[in-house]
Order: structure tokens, then sequence, then C-alpha cells
């Protein structure tokens, strides 16, 4: 049974607040007519039924775009092959896409921006800062055609650790799971894990698709009782397989989104990625009745949800505090 109280839902109240606030300045332009068709390419990371995929499909249906009446969305399937971004990226184009989607890693946003200087690109940075990295120069004012949602992985990194030592003080030991696609995030947790008492090892999975078991035991024997996972969009094409082989090892995990803890992961820690997709579905509203990128601020999420897996943690013999329990946006008996 899925328990979510009343703080739970203030939190994500204020979450929609806090993304809807920007929109009040959006100009007036964005709430021009409704184009007669709008075609809108992306890249998919993980299956199309993924429920954050849906919620993205849900808002635009609501703002009035109906699939293969007036919207065409056409996404390419990355495969587990991040090398693809640039090839994808020319096929929407070359498919005459009027709005770009650029969700997940550096490579997807590096892609999209070499092929086109003028076809809009929306963007859900997810495992990287755009703006760290020079692809945009300014939150409030883009430049060029970039507008979209950036995630701040690299902040919550440390949080994660924070949380970790919260809900298990005698934890001191842990490994961090990354990929190329998550080295940002595995920097952050080192340059931060002495303050919070953490002794932490390094395993970069390379070669997709991973083996995670020869990844566990490349990490010394004494960290292994506890493992924090990156966010990759490998590792969340993944997510099935990770959330079987913590269970089937009985490990201890922290994941970033909460997809994992509600498929039998034990917490995480981050955004509500259906919120930022219907979020961005927005964006992709408001350039299509004719605002331009520029337009429209880079917003940062502010709320971020904890969800804590308590079924799983009475399998594993652990035990959260009830101010644990009580601190979390939801929690799964």
């Amino acid at each position: 049974m899925l328990v979510l109280g009343l703080g739970a839902g203030m939190r994500r109240r204020e979450f929609l607040g806090a993304l809807g606030g920007v929109a009040v300045a959006w100009p007036l332009a964005a709430y021009a007519q409704q184009p007669a068709t709008l075609r809108v390419g992306g890249t998919l990371t993980a299956p199309r039924t993924q429920h954050f995929l849906l919620g993205f499909e849900a808002r635009m249906r609501e703002l009035g775009y109906v699939e293969g009446q007036n919207l065409t969305l056409d996404y390419i399937d990355m495969q587990g092959r991040p090398d693809r971004y640039p090839t994808a990226m020319q096929e929407l184009v070359d498919h005459k896409a009027d709005i770009i989607i650029s969700s997940g890693p550096e490579d997807s946003l590096k892609a999209a921006m070499a092929v086109t200087k003028t076809v809009p690109i929306v963007m859900a940075a997810i495992d990287y800062d755009p703006l760290a990295l020079g692809y945009v120069t300014s939150l409030a004012r883009p430049t060029g055609n970039v507008t979209g949602l950036m995630l701040a992985q690299i902040e919550l990194a440390a949080k994660r650790l924070q949380l970790v030592k919260d809900g298990f003080a005698a934890i001191s030991k842990a490994t961090v799971f990354w990929d190329r696609h998550s080295a940002g995030q595995w920097h952050a947790a080192r340059d931060n894990a002495a303050q919070f008492g953490f002794d932490l090892a390094s395993v970069e999975l390379r070669d997709y698709p991973y083996d995670y078991a020869r990844a566990l035991a490349e990490a010394p024997p004494q960290n292994r009782g506890f493992l924090i996972f990156a966010t990759s969009p490998l590792f969340a094409r993944d997510r099935e397989r990770i959330v079987q082989f913590a269970l089937l090892n009985r490990l201890p995990s922290m994941f970033v989104f909460r997809e994992y803890v509600d498929q039998g992961g034990l917490m995480s820690y981050g955004p509500n990625r259906t919120v930022m997709s219907r979020r961005i579905a927005d964006y992709v509203n408001r350039i299509a009745r004719g605002a331009k990128p520029t337009e429209l601020p880079i917003e940062r999420p502010t709320i971020f949800e904890l969800v804590i897996n308590q079924r799983t943690a009475k399998a594993l013999g652990l035990e959260f505090s009830q101010a644990m329990l009580l601190r979390a946006d939801e929690v799964i008996e």
C-alpha cells in the first residue's frame, strides 16, 4: 500500500507552484493561437510506456494536442547507445521537427545544438549542469535556441549522502556506481564524503550492457554494504535489472528517482520526473504558440521528493527512524 501524508501533498503543490510561477512572466506571444499541426522530436532511453513519458503526453492532451490529429511525436529509441545521439538528432532535423526535446545526458544536448541553430530545443538536463558546461550562458535570459529545465544533480549528490547518514547513522562505508554520463555526480559525492563521515569506493561502469555483479566485485569488501547509484540514461534503461540485482544481493541502495523505489529499491531523493515532463510540455506549448526560447527562462526544481520503501527495509533487516519516516514525502508499506 502507498501511504501519502499531507506533507507530501503540500510539497507537491509547492513544487508545481514553484515551476508554474515562472509561467506568469512568460510572454503574451506564448498564448497565441495553437498551430494546426505540430511535430515534436526526441530520443528515448527508456520505453515510451514509462509514466514520466506518459505524463508529458497527458499534459499535451490537456493543452489541446492529440497525437495523430494535430500532433506528431517523433521518437528515436537510443537502444542503449549514446554514440547514436548525433545521428538521431540529425534525423529529427531531417524529419522537419518543429521542436526538439533534448532529455537526459549531456550528449543529447551537445548533439542537438550541433545540428541546428534554428529549431527550438527544449532540454531536460538530467545528468549534467548545462550552465557550468557552457551550453547556456544564463538561466533567466537564455540565448540561442535552447531553454527548458535543469535538475541540479551535482548539488543533490551531497544531499543524498546526508540522507543515507540520517537514515542509518552506523553506515560509514558505501560504493558509488557511476558511468561516463554521471561522472560529475561521482565527483560531487567524493568531494563531500568526508563531511558526512563516509568512506566511498568508486566503481565506474563501462562497456554497456553493464555487468553489475562484476562491478560490485571490484569494490573493496568493506564498502559493499551500501550502494549509491548515480543517474544516467543507461542506468535508467536497466532500472528493473538494477533493482533486482540489489534485492538479490540484499544490498540497501540510494537512487535518484522514485521509480526505482516503486519497484523495490530502498530509497531515493530527487525531483518528480512526471511533474517535470509535464512542465516540458508547457514549454513545447508556449513555443508552438509563438514564444521564442530566449523569452522563456530556464527553470530548476526547488522541491524534491524523499521516497522510502519500508517493505524493502524490513526485508533487508533495516529500520528507519520514526523521524526519517515522517520526513519522507512517500513511504511504501
